[in-house]
């Protein structure tokens, strides 16, 4: 006697089986364009570690020939100003 179930069942796993195989695919296919996107922001990413070690350095050296508390300074009065255009601008 049949089982009148094993129909359905069949079906059913069918269809797993292909939509995992669909899901399989698109994961592949979204990992190679992931590793593309991260090979093509490489370039983007050394400049910005660049920048940054350039800052930190910059930082160091008006630190110790003692010209950072000038440029504090100036930094206080370009951000008053900043400020100061801005309330003008309202």
């Amino acid at each position: 006697m049949e089982n009148p179930h094993e129909q359905t069942h069949n079906m059913l796993l069918a269809r797993i089986i292909t939509n995992m195989e669909n899901l399989n695919e698109s994961v592949a296919e979204m990992k190679r364009l992931l590793g593309d996107a991260n090979k093509n922001n490489l370039p983007t990413e050394v400049l910005a570690k660049m920048w940054e070690s350039y800052i930190r350095n910059a930082e160091y050296h008006l630190q110790a020939t003692g010209q950072m508390e000038t440029t504090s300074a100036e930094k206080d009065d370009e951000e008053e100003q900043w400020e100061e255009n801005e309330q003008e601008l309202e």
